[in-house]
């Protein structure tokens, strides 16, 4: 029987706290709701791989709580297998012994999962171009990415973990992924109601703007922000002006909000909450539309600049 859990998150981090010597993963929070892919970025040893490590029970942790399908992380190591069957896990490396073939990796997990489906683990490997009798070993990375998720999504899984699961495909690999993961999160249990997630870190970020709903920042073991993706994408901008025009913005604009910059030798980029507003007040400065990457190079790296002036001039969008 399916663990059910409505009303809550399927995946939940409160206050994750971690220390390591020279290093400490501080009051983690993140929640991944029914129907939902949050996409999860950050630098090389922010801590996304940590955190995952602690939803997971993995690691101990020494302070805050998390929890998968309603099951406190630090019980999921004794929990019914029947919950862990229900939680697809791929990191970044292939977990299966090199010496297997593709399909004798497809009998192994028949053997570990009771909700093993034999005939999906086949269409996903026709859907990925893997041979049966191709040896773990001799897989490329990407082509092992694609026999992880083809493991993770074969077992009927409602949540999904990926750790740069996309790494190492191509283009057109990722966006045959990408496809599979929209179809996942899409399905509906027999009352109609959404039933599966995905938390998904990858420093692909082009990807999450194609398929995310909600995209977490980690910067040196602290979320640094947590924002719809489409707040992102299509609202905010990036104003690109020299710095007599910066004076002009930070005039006009709204106070006391706070705007980020970063000054290059050939102008200033300034990250603005609304592009169509301030193109409206601001004409003849471009805006562009801002990506996953500016968000989090502007929020990271930008400097602060308080705003001094009235509001913002222009109707509303």
């Amino acid at each position: 029987m399916e663990t059910t859990v409505y009303g809550a998150p399927l995946i939940e981090a409160r206050g994750v706290t971690k220390h390591y010597d020279g290093f400490t993963l501080n009051d983690v929070s993140l929640a991944v709701e029914p129907g939902q892919i949050v996409g999860f970025i950050g630098q090389n040893g922010a801590g996304k791989s940590t955190t995952i490590k602690a939803l997971l029970g993995l690691i101990s942790m020494d302070g805050g709580e998390a929890r998968i399908l309603g099951v406190p992380a630090c019980e999921l190591k004794g929990a019914s297998s029947r919950i862990k069957e229900e939680v697809g896990v791929v990191f970044d490396t292939v977990s299966v012994p090199p010496h297997l073939t593709v399909a004798e990796v497809g009998r192994l997990m028949a053997c570990a999962y009771t909700t093993w489906d034999a005939a999906a683990f086949e269409r996903y490997l026709g859907c990925f171009k893997l041979e049966g009798a191709k040896a773990v070993k001799g897989l490329s990375r990407g082509m092992g990415m694609k026999l992880s998720l083809a493991c993770a999504l074969a077992h009927s899984p409602r949540v999904l973990i990926l750790d740069e699961a996309t790494a190492g495909l191509d283009p057109m690999a990722r966006d045959e992924v990408l496809d599979i993961l929209r179809a996942f999160v899409a399905v509906e249990d027999a009352e109609g109601r959404l039933r599966n997630a995905i938390l998904m870190s990858s420093h692909i970020t082009s990807d999450l703007e194609k398929i995310a709903d909600e995209v977490v920042c980690i910067d040196e073991g602290r979320i640094v922000f947590s924002c719809a993706k489409d707040e992102i994408t299509d609202l905010m901008g990036v104003a690109r002006c020299r710095a007599t025009e910066l004076e002009e913005i930070m005039a006009g604009m709204q106070a006391p909000a706070v705007l980020r910059a970063m000054r290059h030798e050939y102008g200033i980029d300034v990250l603005v909450p609304d592009r169509f507003k301030f193109a409206r007040s601001f004409p003849q400065i471009p805006c562009d539309r801002v990506t996953i990457d500016d968000y989090m190079m502007l929020s990271l790296r930008g400097e602060e600049l308080e705003l001094r002036g009235a509001a913002l001039k222009g109707g509303e969008r």
